[in-house]
């Protein structure tokens, strides 16, 4: 399938409104014309943890959130892309609770990354895991087998808990990617047209190595798994968070990215108001990519800028943003801390927060992010300009929770009236119907204190100014007559 040049709008099934209904309703009464390029829906399906990130299968949506058949209905006016955590699996999917009932006679057992299958008799190496790109103290989690009483350990590489909620799959295992095709084909029937590969940068797991981005081996799993989405003709797009490199080298293999530079360069930009290392990134970045300032994680800082930051300054930015009320989420592993002991992975706050709730300077930061080249994707609380919501970190304990606040119908008519969102809107609908950004993208030269952008396609152009001084941001345009029109965002 081709993707649409336009903007796409993030957000949980239940975010807006409550489920997936009142989610179709709103785009269609209250967003209309917004979010032309489709809808990325975060994983509705039935989940035992992480807010969905911890999915029991991939062939059900939960009751609470709706049907297939709300999915299919959003389908036919957007396209809907969904996440699939191609590197793990619930604890309490059929498939782990039949391997914790029956053990290795289990008939899904093979799913499933038994330490056996990486040390010999199956007993970890401390000298091996220290290599490792660590995301909780141990990479695997025991369990006791009912029907048998032995402890059977497994590769987990996420989860907060002991034994962890997310069970890690085995990608080299036929019955892997039998049950990924199964996937693949159920989401093809639902309307589906665009599969993020949730944490795809984990799956490898070799010893000697990071167990992160092994290469070449991800090469040929991301080559079986592109082959087969192609034939149901689903677009993919793989989630990596990792050294600015990996990702140009996916963007290489044919890859869609994401862009986990941009929203730091941008934030970087407006808060230290210097162009310097935004227009630096944006001269030289991959074009096929997806852009976002914020999501349902935070803003990325490491790996994602390893080597692209001076940590002293990415320090000062960081303390800037949790005086603005942002919390943070930290490295583990100490190989993978900077020199100075710099081990922010990622600044967790909304990014109206983290602009001081400055309207002028986040309506700055969209209108970059629109006019850099790519597809363009807008978080639900971004959309609606929310501010930090402390009150759910203190109530759940959980620092992502910041920029997780669930709108009611009644607080998106509220967020609808505020100055800030008309604008915002207004500049979306722009982005979507203006000609030129599907022609040519000049970055202009300009004084440090400035950003001047450019799209030309034959006669049509579009120009943005931005004064980092004031943020006061201006597009300049030719319209249907061919009258050049000053638009004030």
């Amino acid at each position: 399938m081709t993707l649409k040049n336009q903007v796409q709008l993030i957000t949980y099934p239940d975010s807006l409104g409550g489920d997936l209904k009142k989610l179709h309703q709103v785009l269609r009464k209250q967003f209309t014309g917004l979010f032309e390029g489709g809808i990325h829906i975060l994983p509705p399906f039935p989940s035992s943890g992480d807010r969905g990130f911890a999915p029991l299968t991939y062939l059900e949506i939960d009751p609470g959130f709706g049907s297939w058949e709300d999915i299919r209905e959003i389908g036919e006016e957007f396209d809907v892309l969904v996440d699939l955590m191609v590197n793990h699996i619930s604890r309490q999917s059929p498939y782990f609770q039949d391997f914790l009932k029956k053990g290795r006679a289990s008939e899904y057992a093979d799913l499933f990354i038994t330490l056996d299958k990486i040390w010999e008799n199956g007993k970890p190496v401390r000298e091996d895991i220290e290599k490792m790109f660590l995301r909780r103290p141990l990479p695997y989690s025991s369990f006791s087998i009912s029907g048998s009483g032995e402890e059977e350990k497994v590769w987990t590489t996420f989860g907060k808990t002991d034994p962890s909620e997310q069970i890690d799959l085995d990608v080299h295992s036929p019955l892997t990617r039998e049950l990924l095709r199964l996937f693949f084909e159920n989401f093809k029937q639902q309307n589906v047209k665009i599969v993020r590969l949730d944490a795809v940068g984990y799956v490898i797991k070799k010893l000697g190595t990071s167990c992160f981005f092994v290469e070449p081996e991800i090469y040929e799993f991301l080559g079986w798994i592109k082959s087969m989405a192609d034939s149901l003709d689903i677009e993919l797009l793989p989630e990596v968070h990792a050294h600015y490199s990996i990702q140009a080298k996916l963007s290489e293999y044919g890859c869609w990215i994401y862009d986990f530079i941009l929203p730091y360069r941008v934030l970087e930009a407006l808060t230290g108001r210097s162009n310097t290392e935004l227009y630096s990134y944006l001269k030289t970045r991959p074009h096929k990519q997806f852009t976002m300032l914020d999501c349902h994680d935070g803003i990325p800082v490491k790996p994602d800028l390893d080597e692209l930051i001076d940590t002293k300054e990415a320090r000062e930015l960081v303390d800037l943003c949790v005086e603005r009320g942002a919390n943070l989420s930290l490295i583990l592993s100490e190989e993978h801390k900077a020199q100075d002991g710099f081990d922010v992975h990622q600044i967790r706050c909304t990014y109206y927060s983290a602009l001081n709730e400055d309207d002028d300077a986040y309506l700055a930061a969209r209108a970059i992010q629109f006019f850099t080249p790519g597809i363009p994707q807008v978080y639900y609380v971004g959309l609606l300009a929310g501010s930090n919501d402390l009150e759910q970190v203190t109530l759940t304990g959980e620092g992502r929770e910041i920029n997780r606040h669930n709108y009611t119908l009644e607080e998106i008519e509220e967020g609808l009236e505020r100055d800030v969102v008309k604008r915002l809107m207004k500049l979306i609908r722009f982005r979507n119907t203006y000609s030129a950004f599907g022609g040519t993208f000049q970055v202009l030269e300009a004084a440090t204190d400035e950003v001047r952008l450019l799209w030309e396609q034959g006669e049509k152009y579009c120009k943005l100014f931005i004064n980092l001084q004031t943020y006061q941001t201006v597009v300049e345009y030719v319209d249907e007559q061919g009258i050049a029109v000053t638009y004030l965002v």
